[in-house]
């Protein structure tokens, strides 16, 4: 895999032109954003190409428009962006960095084997998103936190967006023990990766792999080229183990409305 290639494809295909049902995406002056249509979640910045001539003024014109309609946003930051000191200079205007993310990438035509065979555990795709609760079961259990947006964003996109998601669980003993989905961005060679989160007494039971092999399995069906993953710390040496790479580090810079 050709690390400058892969990462030109992913610019265009997930940065450039990203597009998500909740979202309404505006080109503007070097950059893409994106705002949320409910005005209940956050915004974002998912491309810039700014230089040291332009840059103060793109950054304090965002949170001026953003500050206008009252709405947090992201602005994600990747390593190779430019200006080098991007992160910096977004900070100075009140960003909030959040703990860099491994952007990990695996090409299904060089994945290993054990993803494309049949799955012997009890993987079930989730078409009614009243069975979303078992989803919400499972990260809040996993990662003790409030989970209750997860249900209306999955279900939101499961019902009026279909061909853009598939959510998967994994039950052990009909428990439900394991749960991730997989976004699907029109018109692109990637497809994402999310959730992949197992409760404990489950684990080591294969559920993670098999959540994994069944959502490259769609991939490749739908004609998929890379899965791409924002990786933690915990996690990129798990999926290194499957075949990703990691192309770049990410940097999720927050932004608060403050009335």
């Amino acid at each position: 895999m050709n690390k400058l290639e892969v990462i030109t494809l992913f610019d265009q295909d997930q940065r450039k032109n990203v597009a998500y049902p909740d979202l309404r995406r505006e080109d503007v002056p070097n950059l893409v954003r994106h705002i949320n249509k409910s005005g209940a979640a956050e915004g974002a910045i998912t491309y810039s190409q700014l230089d040291q001539s332009n840059v103060e003024n793109a950054i304090s014109e965002q949170v001026r428009y953003f500050k206008s309609i009252g709405q947090d946003f992201e602005w994600k930051v990747y390593d190779y962006d430019n200006p080098p000191d991007l992160k910096e200079r977004l900070r100075s205007h009140g960003f909030i960095t959040e703990e860099p993310e491994a952007l990990v990438v695996l090409d299904l035509q060089n994945a290993p084997e054990i993803l494309w065979q049949p799955l012997t555990q009890d993987v079930q795709k989730i078409l009614d998103p009243q069975k979303l609760n078992d989803v919400q079961i499972i990260e809040e259990k996993v990662w003790s936190e409030d989970s209750s947006w997860m249900q209306p964003y999955l279900g939101d996109t499961i019902r009026d967006h279909p061909e853009q998601m598939s959510v998967y669980v994994a039950y052990s003993n009909g428990e439900p023990a394991s749960a991730a989905w997989i976004y699907f961005q029109p018109n692109s060679l990637f497809a994402s990766l999310w959730g992949g989160s197992t409760v404990r007494e489950f684990r080591k039971q294969g559920l993670y792999t098999a959540l994994l092999a069944i959502r490259a399995q769609e991939a490749k069906a739908r004609g998929i080229k890379y899965l791409t993953v924002d990786a933690s710390p915990m996690s990129e040496p798990i999926l290194k183990k499957f075949g990703f790479k990691r192309i770049a580090y990410s940097y999720p810079c927050k932004w608060k409305y403050k009335p």
